[in-house]
This record gives C-alpha cells, sequence and structure tokens, in this order.
C-alpha cells in the first residue's frame, strides 16, 4: 500500500466532494456537471501535466469489459460494451516522482466508495493485455505505451441523474514517463 502526499489526497477528496455538487453558472456542461468536476480537479492536480484533451459525440462506442487478446488475426476484448452519447477524455503525464499508478489508485478509491458507483471491471499488469494495443487501438494515444506489467485498467458505472461511464487507464514507459487516461461518457438515452 503506498502513502499519497496530503496534497493528492486533498484534491481527489475535493473532487470526490465535487461529484455531488453543481458548477457555477457559466461552466460547461458538456458531460454531466458533477462528473466533469472530476476531471476538471484532476487537470488542476499540480502534478499532472496535461498532454491531450477532448470532448465529442460517439456512436456505438466500444468500452472494453475485460482484457485486450488477439482472435483468429484481430485484436479484440474478452468483453464489451457499445454505447452512444458525450465522451470527455483526458491524458495527463504524471510528474516529480508520482506514479501514474498512485493516483489512479486514489481516483478509483475515491470512486469505489460512492454509491451511486459500481466497478464493471478492472485489472493490472499483464492481466490487461497488449499494452500496445490499449495505447494504440483502444485509446490512440500512442503515449500510452508502456511496460505491459505497469498498466493498469479499470471502468466503473455512474448513476445519479444521468448514467455514465467512467474508464481510467495508467501507463508507465519509465520513472520519469507515467500516464493516466481518463474517459468520461455520459450516455444518451
Amino acid at each position: 500500500m503506498c502513502i499519497m502526499p496530503r496534497s493528492l489526497t486533498r484534491v481527489l477528496l475535493f473532487a470526490l466532494a465535487s461529484l455531488s455538487m453543481s458548477l457555477p453558472i457559466g461552466m460547461s456542461v458538456a458531460a454531466s456537471p458533477n462528473a466533469e468536476a472530476l476531471l476538471l480537479d484532476l487537470n488542476a492536480y499540480p502534478h499532472a501535466k496535461q498532454i491531450t484533451h477532448s470532448e465529442k459525440e460517439v456512436i456505438d462506442h466500444e468500452i472494453g469489459l475485460g482484457a485486450i487478446r488477439k482472435v483468429r488475426g484481430e485484436w479484440k476484448f474478452k468483453e464489451s460494451e457499445r454505447l452512444s452519447g458525450t465522451l470527455l477524455s483526458y491524458t495527463w503525464q504524471i510528474v516529480d516522482g508520482f506514479t501514474a499508478a498512485q493516483v489512479l489508485e486514489e481516483l478509483l478509491a475515491s470512486v469505489a466508495n460512492r454509491e451511486e458507483a459500481s466497478l464493471l471491471f478492472t485489472c493490472h499488469g499483464r492481466a490487461c493485455g497488449n499494452g500496445a494495443q490499449w495505447a494504440n487501438r483502444v485509446f490512440r494515444e500512442r503515449v500510452l505505451y508502456g511496460r505491459a506489467d505497469q498498466q493498469r485498467y479499470a471502468v466503473y458505472a455512474l448513476s445519479n441523474d444521468e448514467k455514465y461511464r467512467l474508464v481510467a487507464y495508467s501507463a508507465a514507459r519509465s520513472e520519469d514517463r507515467q500516464y493516466l487516461r481518463v474517459d468520461l461518457l455520459r450516455i444518451s438515452d
């Protein structure tokens, strides 16, 4: 068990608390204001440098609920679901000696304690499958390619007034190249 610095713990606890509050008027509500606040707070974490951010409407977006593996020459998830809605994605490089796995574990611990959150799938290390495929095929972000034994992935279902999927992935290339990817999908009816 790793001990997180108080500053990270405070940021994540604030992020968790903000899931139950509304954003001020005029702030973007592309995803749920409550759920988006989680990503905005992580974006403000002082040891995370934002690499990419995107927001787009998706139709039949595939979310892996199992390891990625090669079946008859094609890379596929062992299990998955396809959903449509608004996809908000962030990728951060974790800096200053912190690891992406530490930040991810704290985030997931905060999310897991919420009443409306239910874990759909998680994996660690080689049990997730080929790291290059997660980076290139799943997230389409080459910087996420790292050591297979260092990758972590989790999917949570979140339900408040709206339904969401929170997808989180961490990867490490080296001690100073640690990355965290979080996707939040607000599911449309």
